[in-house]
């Protein structure tokens, strides 16, 4: 039966020392058939002792599962079958010749990355050989290096489980971990080792951090060697994120103690070398561990029995109005008081503020950012609650209502409470700068959202509008990375409604594909047609005329006058009219100036009648008039259009037909719709096609043209 033409992939195969074999592969044939026929055409006994491998890249072995990944073009080669490479390497690292296991031992490193020859190697036992070469540990660090990486490389397959290992066997890990700087790849191995351990269950953990001193890996994070720097941080992040709260609380006190926070901000982030990805993603991990210490906080609703709580309410009252001594008041004249104190506050229940509290998140965090806020900077909180407490009622902007809320939005833009993500890099530089991150943001965010809502002049119902633009505020300067509170502030600060306004017109006109550079062009090659367009239109325009005014300071009723020009562009045509005339003719007007004559174009305040009666025209007659002078002796004939439009119609036409730009607003503004329009109708085929910034690079030329080959006269 013949094989259908879906199922034939068109590959070569090479092997060292032999010419490559072009075939088509069926699909449907056993592999072993395929390789017995390749090893037949190159006369090779033994096929069962043959596999083939992709020649580049990850050169992975072709098997019955991973074959339909075999696309048209592939290069494959011939190579010894993973079950006899296995077996030669595991004979290998047993030889008596160091130099013999050491060749071994590299190349089982480098192989076994490869599935198919890590699960026929460790169907002998080879991950066991190599733990008793480990526990043995008689080799040179060389050997030891790629023993190590050979069985991380195992390993990493999963085929078997990390807590078969022996307990001697992860203290020689870890004493490879504590013993004094010697060897830095075995040392960058181990960490990897133990890391893995670490993640696989938690009685691994425990021998681990018994093994392991704080000591040491923080020593670790201070050398000057990246890669080893990294293993540690990875050692370190899986440590902290395995350890239960007690534990987890112990050694964040002791990063605290040895300033780790301090010198990841300076030696770390502010190094002259990048920070790489691998860094960047255990950055991210520290940072997201230390903030969910938060997360309890945050899913607390205040207790109105606590009395630790309340006090923390009534303080921040306390703090914000200087009030009379309250133990002299009646029960009925305190509560009374502290309840409209508590209103101007911004507390929507005020009888009872600790309701507002109830909701979680944010919870209690949202107390502790108020409390921080009144007692780390009073004056600014004063400032804050004394400014709205005073203002009109609608425009006030409510203290506590806007920290909940805000805390809230900290919350979100943090992702307090979410486990770190396997993925994500994105930390915050400004995290390693200070001690309590999320207080002191709040502290100028407040301050942030105080000065937006005087910017929005924001009432009540504006409130979640306010909140949206600060939220945007803070996602947007934050997403520029910077490195200390002094300028995220300034940042933020900088970044006022207006510009959150012009920002958000800008993304939307991205949005549009209004901006990308191929549009752009395309809007300049349009231009020329739509601004003749607008010219013709404008010189119509002046043919059909307009009515205009005198203006008369001895007359209560203004003389009309009429204007057009002639239909062959040449003469302007004008004439004293009356109330009742409507659209004249050319013969009714008996004033003629020929377009030749005209010298020049004058607008506003240059033109002579409004110099005339200068200090008698208000500025709206002025940004009507203009007049154009004429012959040699330059006299003038003067207009004051009837409207804004009919003045830029008008003067856009007398530039016309004076050779010159046309530079009125109406004139921009159509061209703008005009070019808006023409760029929709010509994209409309482009719907859902993402538009590239620069056009596709256009590959070079073969060195040759010699694409064909004659294979007739190799295969006789």
């Amino acid at each position: 039966m013949m094989p259908q033409q879906k199922d034939i992939v068109k590959i070569a195969i090479k092997m060292p020392g032999a010419y490559p074999q072009l075939i088509e592969l069926d699909q449907k044939k056993p592999l072993s058939a395929v390789i017995k026929e390749v090893c037949d055409r190159w006369n090779l006994p033994g096929p069962e002792n043959y596999a083939v491998q992709y020649a580049d890249g990850v050169q992975t072995y072709i098997t019955e599962s991973n074959r339909l990944d075999i696309k048209n073009g592939c290069i494959l080669r011939l190579t010894k079958a993973p079950s006899r490479c296995a077996e030669d390497l595991y004979k290998g690292i047993q030889s008596s010749d160091a130099g013999v296991r050491c060749d071994s031992l590299k190349e089982l490193a480098s192989v076994s990355t490869d599935v198919t020859f890590a699960q026929e190697f460790i169907n002998r036992d080879g991950h066991l050989l190599l733990v008793k070469i480990v526990e043995t540990s008689h080799e040179s660090n060389m050997i030891m290096t790629h023993t190590l990486t050979a069985f991380m490389e195992l390993m990493d397959h999963g085929i078997v489980s990390w807590e078969n290992l022996s307990s001697v066997f992860i203290k020689k890990i870890a004493g490879f971990v504590n013993a004094k700087p010697t060897d830095a790849s075995i040392q960058q191995v181990s960490l990897d080792i133990l890391e893995n351990m670490v993640l696989s269950s938690h009685s691994l953990f425990l021998q681990v951090k018994q093994e392991v001193t704080m000591e040491r890996l923080n020593a670790y994070l201070r050398v000057s060697n990246q890669q080893l720097q990294t293993k540690a941080m990875a050692l370190l992040m899986a440590l902290l994120q395995t350890a239960g709260d007690s534990d987890r609380q112990d050694m964040f006190e002791f990063l605290n103690k040895d300033n780790l926070r301090q010198y990841i901000y300076k030696n770390i982030i502010h190094s002259s070398d990048s920070v790489q990805d691998e860094m960047a993603h255990y950055l991210y991990v520290l940072q997201s561990v230390t903030l969910n210490h938060l997360e309890p906080r945050m899913r607390t609703p205040l207790d109105c029995y606590s009395s630790e709580q309340r006090d923390m309410l009534h303080s921040l009252r306390q703090a914000a109005f200087e009030t009379e001594s309250e133990n002299t008041l009646s029960n009925e004249r305190r509560h009374s008081l502290c309840a409209k104190e508590f209103k101007k506050l911004g507390f929507s229940n005020n009888s009872n503020p600790g309701q507002d509290l109830l909701r979680t998140p944010p919870g209690l965090l949202a107390l502790d950012t108020m409390f921080y806020f009144a007692v780390r900077y009073p004056d600014a909180f004063s400032r804050f609650v004394l400014e709205n407490s005073s203002r009109e009622d609608k425009h006030e902007c409510p203290f506590a209502r806007s920290s909940i809320q805000l805390t809230l939005i900290l919350c979100e833009i943090l992702r307090i409470g979410e486990p770190p993500s396997e993925t994500r890099c994105d930390y915050h530089p400004l995290f390693f700068s200070q001690d309590r991150l999320l207080e002191e943001l709040f502290c100028v965010c407040i301050q942030l959202l105080n000065k937006t809502w005087k910017e929005m002049r924001a009432t009540q119902e504006d409130f979640g509008k306010v909140m949206q633009v600060v939220r945007e505020q803070i996602t947007r300067t934050l997403s520029s990375k910077p490195t200390s509170l002094e300028l995220f502030k300034n940042k933020v600060n900088a970044l006022n409604y207006n510009e959150i306004l012009k920002l958000r017109q800008t993304e939307r006109l991205h949005q549009e594909e209004t901006l990308a550079p191929p549009v752009l062009e395309l809007k300049e090659r349009l231009k020329p047609e739509l601004l003749e367009l607008i010219r013709q239109q404008r010189l119509n325009r002046l043919c059909q005329g307009t009515m205009f005014r005198k203006i008369s300071s001895r007359r209560r009723q203004d003389k009309l006058w009429y204007c057009r020009l002639s239909p062959n562009h040449k003469m302007l045509h004008y004439g004293d009219m009356g109330e009742d005339t409507d659209n004249p003719s050319i013969d009714n007007l008996t004033q003629k100036i020929s377009v030749a004559d005209i010298k020049c174009l004058l607008t506003g305040k240059d033109c002579p009648h409004m110099k005339e009666n200068k200090g008698k025209q208000n500025k709206e007659v002025q940004d009507l008039a203009f007049s154009i002078t004429y012959d040699a002796e330059e006299r003038s004939l003067n207009f004051i259009a009837p409207s804004r439009t009919d003045f830029c119609l008008w003067t856009d036409g007398l530039n016309v037909l004076l050779g010159r730009d046309m530079n009125s607003e109406s004139m921009r503004s159509e061209l703008e719709i005009l070019l808006s329009m023409e760029i929709k109708l010509r994209l409309l085929d482009l719907e859902n096609v993402s538009i590239p910034n620069s056009a596709p690079v256009i590959p070079k030329p073969p060195s040759n043209y010699n694409f064909c080959y004659d294979f007739s006269q190799t295969e006789q």
